[in-house]
């Protein structure tokens, strides 16, 4: 037994022994990617930092890695604007009832497409991925979402949105690639379409729906510019709304805003560093949670056995 236990550790001794040229290649590939996360991270550091620094020293370009006169009169100031409160809940709630309702339709509508016995399934299947490509245009859009009485009203960000057909396509092909055996185990045992996706398909989907669930929750809290056309009531705006008008109208929000108080002064510069970190920061505490999904989600349909 020792000297076979000897001999296992010689191998594994081998095995973890490295040339020098792998050395070298490791040490390189470490530094190559320690400059890649500091490109990525960077940016929001100086972001954040320069919200909570003297605002002349921002405009003079003097705050470079640590933060100088250090105050939070920005967020302070900038929380007290008029309708922001308002603007992050109808952001909030708008991130989490698309989300959830478009994480529904979307996975049942690709788990019937992954049905032989659909009706018409090849020419629905490319009539759906079709309209991935081409689009009836603004105006059209337009009219029909005014037809259907869905302007200027709340539904008007949540409606459109069910359906994606490039999370679909995701979807769909990760269920494709589970095999049949359980769906109709399930069949024999008299479970319906229903069942089978509520209590078998949805649950072994989890890495591909965090990802599509980021994705769709990603593009409605960034979303403006459905606010921008389809919506007039004031109290129906986003906070990425609010934030697209303020910045167009940064010099005359700075005058609203008590630029009072030595040293701290608010400055246009400032309010768009400010409301620019408000908006992120939430997407940015998300982000953690699923990302241990994501990258297996995205490898969907990557390799075929």
């Amino acid at each position: 037994m020792s000297i076979l236990k000897k001999k296992t550790e010689t191998q594994a001794a081998k095995k973890v022994r490295m040339s020098r040229e792998d050395k070298i290649f490791n040490v390189v590939m470490i530094l190559f990617f320690a400059v890649v996360t500091f490109i990525c991270v960077y940016p929001f550091y100086y972001l954040m930092i320069c919200t909570i620094s003297n605002q002349k020293m921002v405009d003079l370009n003097q705050i470079i890695w640590i933060p100088r006169g250090i105050n939070f009169r920005n967020y302070k100031e900038i929380f007290g604007v008029q309708n922001l409160a308002n603007s992050a809940m109808i952001s909030v709630l708008r991130t989490l009832c698309t989300t959830a309702l478009s994480l529904v339709c979307t996975s049942y509508m690709a788990y019937f497409f992954t049905k032989q016995n659909m009706w018409g399934r090849k020419f629905w299947y490319r009539f759906t991925v079709i309209t991935m490509y081409f689009t009836a245009g603004l105006i059209p859009v337009y009219l029909n979402n005014q037809m259907l009485g869905l302007n200027n009203t709340f539904w008007i960000y949540v409606i459109p949105a069910a359906i994606s057909v490039y999370n679909m396509v995701l979807v769909k092909t990760n269920i494709e690639g589970m095999g049949a055996e359980l769906e109709e185990s399930a069949y024999l045992d008299g479970a319906g379409y229903l069942t089978c996706f509520f209590r078998i398909i949805l649950p072994l989907q989890t890495p591909v729906l965090a990802t599509v669930s980021l994705f769709t929750a990603v593009n409605q809290w960034n979303d403006f510019f459905t606010t921008k056309m389809y919506v007039t009531n004031t109290k129906l705006y986003t906070l990425q709304f609010l934030l697209y008008e303020l910045l167009n109208q940064v010099a005359a929000a700075a005058e609203q805003i008590d630029i009072s108080g030595p040293g701290a002064a608010i400055t246009p510069t400032g309010i768009r560093l400010t409301l620019t970190a408000v908006v992120i920061i939430p997407i940015l505490c998300v982000y953690p949670f699923v990302q241990r999904f994501y990258v297996k989600g995205l490898m969907v349909g990557a390799v075929k056995g």
